[in-house]
């Protein structure tokens, strides 16, 4: 029985485990911070949760439009509505370990041996078989064989010199969970989709919000209709957006943070989110000295199975780079472990990966895009189909979002959509499905919708791409 070590038991070690342990592999898990990683405990399932509140409050927002009103208990019209942030942070960490908890007794049901502490590549590692050296909190360590290793060690924040979080009142994503109160002005710095879906979260629960970002627009990277869409939401809610303005440095006095911009302005605060990037968890893992290469930045060198360079080493998730996902990370978990056991694999097709940005509204993209055809890159069509006309749209109140189609020209095979509105993360499935399957916008369109359905702009949109 091949012996299989995981290093990170987030969601590139936890699935691979389980696809090893499917294939009849003997399988540990090394983990230091608890099963789900920073997916789970510190990123992922917490900021969802935090974002599921906001989007409440959104909804409520808009009622008075729907017809519905709120009344304090005497029928005066009540005239505002608070969050208990403490409330809010105590149930999403509260969720956060539950999810933690469901993995680690699914993994041990299953028979894999899950070992608290540090993991590393010992003796032999990167010789097809060696030993993976685990360093438990008490400081005692244990050798454990393995012909494969899989290190999944995730990212954690990037910070800098001269924005140096305090757990307090500067904070990065992970810490944000332990206030109690609300901030009444938080400065969010970073505008690409962490620093967005804090903003956007923060807005939505009624505290103000400054979002500093140094590029041009919200969102730099994801379609350009879309963070156009997003960034007059947020403005028209009221939140103020700094574009061009790069910070310098971040520091506290007493209850109040400032940020001070390269240009000289300051904006003051009192809290700061540092939205910058994530830094990789491959320092001391022993990866460069068993043969894996490091680029610049730090992530391990893979291929499209999730080899690194070193023999018998394999590396998933955000330690990687590219895109910094759960679902990626496990699918190239999923992927390593079965071209190391010998199971039928398929290399992950980037152009398949559907991902979202929990603002709000969401926005949702799946493979090509329109600045790749604008640029040149690939032909296609592209058909843009604004929600406001959807007649579900408008029972539901909902004004700002759109559907838009990429297809091959003369074949119509769709290659390519985006998605923004309520729910686009739900509603990029059926456009997701037709990439992968390389469906042509005829079958889109005539395949049936609900009617009234926010799915039946995409049959729209695939309606109006028809090819002649």
């Amino acid at each position: 029985m091949p012996g299989v070590v995981i290093i990170g038991g987030g969601p590139g070690g936890y699935e691979a485990a389980l696809v090893a342990n499917q294939l009849g592999a003997d399988v540990t898990v090394v983990d230091r911070d608890g099963l789900g990683g920073s997916a789970v405990l510190t990123d992922c399932v917490p900021s969802k949760t935090l974002i599921a509140t906001a989007e409440v409050m959104t909804d409520m927002g808009s009622a008075a439009e729907l017809g519905i009103n709120f009344h304090d208990s005497e029928g005066d019209a009540a005239t505002s509505i608070r969050v208990d942030l403490g409330k809010v942070n105590a149930r999403v960490k509260a969720l956060a370990a539950a999810q933690s908890a469901d993995i680690e007794d699914r993994l041990t049901r299953r028979g894999i041996r899950i070992v608290r502490g540090l993991g590393r590549l010992g003796a032999g590692s990167g010789r097809s078989g060696g030993d993976v050296v685990a360093t438990r909190p008490d400081g005692t360590e244990e050798s454990i064989h393995a012909d494969a290793v899989l290190v999944a060690t995730g990212a954690r924040p990037r910070v800098l010199p001269t924005a140096q979080p305090d757990g307090e009142r500067i904070l990065t994503w992970e810490q944000v969970y332990d206030l109690t109160e609300a901030p009444t002005h938080m400065i969010v710095v970073g505008s690409g989709v962490t620093g967005a879906e804090f903003a956007s979260a923060y807005l939505a629960l009624g505290i103000a919000v400054t979002l500093v970002s140094s590029r041009d627009r919200v969102l730099p990277g994801e379609d350009a209709d879309a963070a156009t869409v997003l960034e007059d939401v947020l403005s028209r809610r009221g939140m103020n957006i700094l574009n061009r303005s790069r910070m310098q440095s971040v520091t506290r006095s007493g209850d109040e943070v400032t940020v001070t911009l390269t240009d000289g302005r300051t904006v003051t605060g009192s809290h700061c989110i540092l939205a910058l990037g994530s830094v990789p968890n491959t320092a001391d893992l022993g990866l460069e000295e068993a043969g894996a290469q490091l680029d610049d930045g730090g992530f391990v060198r893979v291929d499209k199975v999730s080899r690194t360079t070193a023999p018998g080493v394999y590396a998933a998730g955000d330690c990687t780079g590219g895109f910094m996902l759960a679902s990626t990370a496990a699918m190239a978990g999923r992927i390593a472990m079965r071209h190391f056991l010998g199971d039928a694999v398929q290399p992950m097709d980037l152009k398949q990966i559907a991902s979202n940005v929990f603002t709000s509204p969401e926005i949702a993209t799946v493979g090509w895009s329109q600045a790749a055809v604008e640029s040149g890159e690939i032909q296609a069509d592209v058909v843009k189909l604004e929600l406001g006309g959807n007649p579900r749209a408008k029972m539901q109140g909902i004004h700002d979002g759109f559907v838009k189609l990429i297809a091959r020209p003369g074949t119509g095979v769709l290659i390519g959509g985006v998605v923004v509105g309520p729910r686009a993360s739900e509603l990029i499935h059926p456009i997701s499905l037709a990439v992968a399957a390389n469906l042509t916008v005829d079958q889109v369109a005539n395949t049936f919708t609900v009617y009234p359905s926010l799915s039946g702009s995409v049959a729209e949109a695939a309606r109006r791409l028809h090819q002649v």
